[in-house]
């Protein structure tokens, strides 16, 4: 039944793009490209672990200018990039001038082939070549040609950036207008937003997951709070699109549910690290109802929180 239904869903999504020319094996995954703003386009991915729904977790946008296309991240596999390109084809035929990368976690950048294959631009922020050319960036890859095969396979290769941003970038495309800002490290080791112009749409990248509990991972959260306080205080913003969860008509409150999440767990966290408590011990004694609700803390949070305990002890050493 199971493999039926995924027969079934190909071919109605095949009735869908058409004639668009697919190269690697194709997914089976729902996928919408949905309206922001008069030039803005993001399609969502689901709520999960990195493997989960083929591998569609993370949110992807396309930017149609008046004479290009920007997309900004690249999802998780070749095969959701080329179904993302056979959307975008149904709404323009501009071609794909850049794709931006908000930053060089798996789930946004195995696609990125798919575009610069088609001549666009790679742009990403400045501090990537450290995590590109790690142990751990091919080791991420290798495990994945596993647990996402047929759609990550021998043919999906990490793609270096053709530019990297640091500080900020203005990209003026007429009818758009385009703010590339470096964050440093924050959720990654190096991060960036975009922001749109006229349409005053804030590409935020992981720095914030919407509605759900976000990946800490090896973040810096000291330095992933600072940024969100100052994004707290940032003006204009109409909507926001995170790297994972729904659009955000409330920007500041999409912010400020990431910004409490982290203040938390660094509130609570630091009180038992400063009294030498365990681990297990701090976690256990905390109240969590807070957050307990939220899509994907039952998989994330102990282990959010474990990487943010070990982060409190090293920075205790430091002082």
């Amino acid at each position: 039944m199971k493999y039926l239904l995924t027969i079934l869903l190909v071919l109605v999504w095949s009735t869908q793009v058409g004639a668009f020319e697919f190269r690697y094996p194709r997914s089976s995954v729902e996928m919408t490209l949905q309206q922001v703003s008069p030039h803005v386009w993001f399609v969502q991915g689901k709520s999960g672990i990195a493997t989960d729904n083929q591998g569609f977790i993370s949110n992807a946008t396309v930017i149609v200018g008046k004479q290009g296309i920007t997309v900004v991240d690249a999802l998780g596999t070749p095969s959701l990039a080329e179904q993302l390109l056979a959307q975008i084809r149904q709404i323009s035929d501009l071609p794909i001038e850049r794709v931006i990368t908000t930053h060089y976690h798996a789930d946004h950048i195995y696609g990125l082939q798919v575009f610069k294959e088609r001549g666009a631009r790679i742009l990403a922020p400045s501090g990537i070549d450290d995590y590109l050319n790690s142990p751990q960036a091919a080791e991420r890859l290798e495990e994945r040609r596993f647990s996402l095969d047929p759609w990550v396979n021998e043919d999906t290769r990490l793609v270096y950036p053709d530019e990297q941003i640091k500080g900020v970038r203005v990209l003026d495309e007429g009818q758009v207008r385009l703010t590339l800002n470096y964050l440093g490290k924050a959720h990654s080791d190096a991060d960036l937003t975009v922001f749109v112009e006229p349409d005053d749409v804030l590409i935020s990248g992981d720095v914030i997951f919407e509605g759900r509990v976000p990946f800490v991972g090896d973040s810096d959260s000291r330095a992933w709070l600072e940024t969100l306080d100052r994004m707290a205080g940032k003006q204009g913003i109409r909507a926001l699109i995170p790297g994972h969860g729904g659009l955000a008509r409330k920007p500041k409150q999409a912010i400020e549910l990431t910004r409490d999440y982290l203040a938390y767990l660094r509130q609570q966290l630091g009180a038992g690290v400063e009294e030498m408590m365990s681990f297990d011990e701090i976690y256990d004694a905390i109240d969590w109802s807070r957050f307990a609700q939220l899509p994907a803390f039952a998989d994330a949070n102990r282990i959010n929180a474990y990487s943010v305990f070990l982060a409190l002890e090293r920075e205790s050493l430091e002082q």
